[in-house]
């Protein structure tokens, strides 16, 4: 059986490095941890947040809301009520094809 690298991933993301993941300042993830119930991230005595790897997702779900579709952030919140589990399985599956055309282009780059 051939030896296979494990991934490695973090359990907890800082402030920081998602706001670097997304682009956006440190003011908009707290506005929106504010806002949205789904973001619950950890804080430690200090006040600083600690996101999970689910708080990414759901930031990420937000973020298409928003940027990509339009939605207002009332209709974000109502969408993410009623949809959740739908809408989990389409950033799910965004993501699945996100990682597809990432691995093609690399295989392109490599001929």
């Amino acid at each position: 059986m051939p030896y296979k690298e494990r991934d490695i991933s973090k359990m907890y993301h800082t402030m920081g490095e998602v706001t670097t993941m997304f682009g956006v300042n440190h003011s908009l993830i707290r506005y929106y941890e504010k806002e949205f119930d789904v973001l619950q991230p950890k804080k430690n005595k200090k006040g600083n947040r600690y996101f999970t790897n689910e708080d990414i997702e759901n930031l990420k779900i937000i973020f298409h809301l928003i940027r990509d579709k339009g939605y207002t952030i009332q209709g974000a919140k109502d969408h993410l009520k009623n949809n959740m589990s739908e809408t989990k399985d389409q950033q799910n599956i965004l993501n699945s094809l996100e990682n597809l055309k990432k691995f093609l282009l690399e295989v392109r780059d490599q001929l």
